[in-house]
C-alpha cells in the first residue's frame, strides 16, 4: 500500500488546458510549471481542438475556460461520455453552479490568482489519488475488499455492503448501513471499478446497489427507508435490470 501511494505522488498529473486567450493559457502553464505534481500535456484554443486531443492523448486534468466560440466549456464537457478531472475557469462568476451540477473539481474566476490555483490543483492532486487506489483495488481484488481514502489513512470495505453512493461536487458519499464515508473521487471513476452487474446509475448524482433496493415506484426507488430519484431516461432500463438479475439469481 505504502510503495503504491509513493507511485502515485511521484506521478504528474498530465493537464490539457483549453482557452481561446493565448494570454489565459499562457498564465495557466506558467502556473502549471510552478508545481512538480502538474505537467502540461497540450493546450488548444477552442472545445472542438481540445476532442480531438482527448481522442488521441491520456489526459489527467483539463483547465477549461467557460466562454469559447463555437461549443462554450460547458456544452464541451456536458457531451463527453467520459470527461478527464476538470477545474473551470472565467470571467464570469453566474456559471458556478451549472458547473458544480457537472460534478468539476472546482471553479477559478478570472484572473486568477496562483493561491485559488494551488487550492484547486491540490483538490485535483486527492481526487487523483483516490482514482488510483481505486485501481489498485480492481487490479489486485481478489476478495470483494477494497480500500478508501479518508484522510491520511486508509479504511477497509466490502463494496457489497455498498447502499448507494451520492455526488456531491468533486466528492461522494458511500452510504452504508451504520454510516457514511465521504471520498475524493468522480462518479464515473467509481462506477468503472464497481460491478456493473451489482451497480445502477439511477440519476446523474445517485449510484445504487441494485440488490439494497427496496421498493421502485414511479420515479423513485426506496433503499434502507431512503428516497431516491430515479431520471426519466434510466427509468426503464433500471427496471429491465432488477427483472434479468433476478431471473439470474433465481
Amino acid at each position: 500500500m505504502a510503495d503504491m501511494i509513493k507511485q502515485t505522488e511521484i506521478r504528474p498529473l498530465k493537464c490539457l488546458v483549453v482557452d481561446d486567450e493565448p494570454v489565459a493559457v499562457k498564465g495557466i502553464v506558467a502556473y502549471i510549471e510552478k508545481l512538480d505534481f502538474l505537467e502540461t500535456a497540450s493546450t488548444c484554443s477552442s472545445a472542438l481542438e481540445a476532442a480531438e486531443v482527448l481522442k488521441k492523448e491520456e489526459i489527467d486534468l483539463m483547465f477549461l475556460d467557460i466562454n469559447m466560440p463555437y461549443l462554450s466549456g460547458l456544452e464541451f464537457l456536458e457531451s463527453l461520455d467520459k470527461a478527464p478531472m476538470t477545474i473551470l475557469t472565467t470571467a464570469y462568476s453566474e456559471y458556478a453552479l451549472e458547473g458544480y451540477r457537472l460534478n468539476v473539481v472546482d471553479y477559478l474566476l478570472k484572473p486568477i490568482s496562483f493561491q485559488r490555483f494551488f487550492q484547486a490543483a491540490m483538490k485535483a492532486r486527492e481526487i487523483f489519488k483516490s482514482q488510483v487506489l481505486l485501481k489498485k483495488n480492481k487490479e489486485d481484488a481478489s476478495t470483494d475488499d477494497m480500500y478508501v481514502r479518508q484522510g491520511d489513512s486508509f479504511k477497509r470495505i466490502a463494496w457489497e455492503d455498498i447502499l448507494y453512493v451520492e455526488g456531491m461536487q468533486n466528492y461522494l458519499k458511500l452510504y452504508f448501513k451504520d454510516e457514511t464515508l465521504v471520498i475524493h473521487q468522480t462518479m464515473s471513476s467509481l462506477e468503472e471499478i464497481l460491478p456493473k452487474d451489482a451497480f445502477f446509475r439511477i440519476h446523474r448524482s445517485f449510484l445504487v446497489n441494485i440488490s439494497r433496493i427496496d421498493t421502485i415506484t414511479g420515479g423513485r426507488i426506496f433503499i434502507h427507508g431512503k428516497e431516491l430519484p430515479v431520471s426519466r431516461p434510466k427509468k426503464e432500463e433500471l427496471l429491465k435490470t432488477v427483472v434479468y438479475k433476478n431471473l439470474i439469481s433465481k
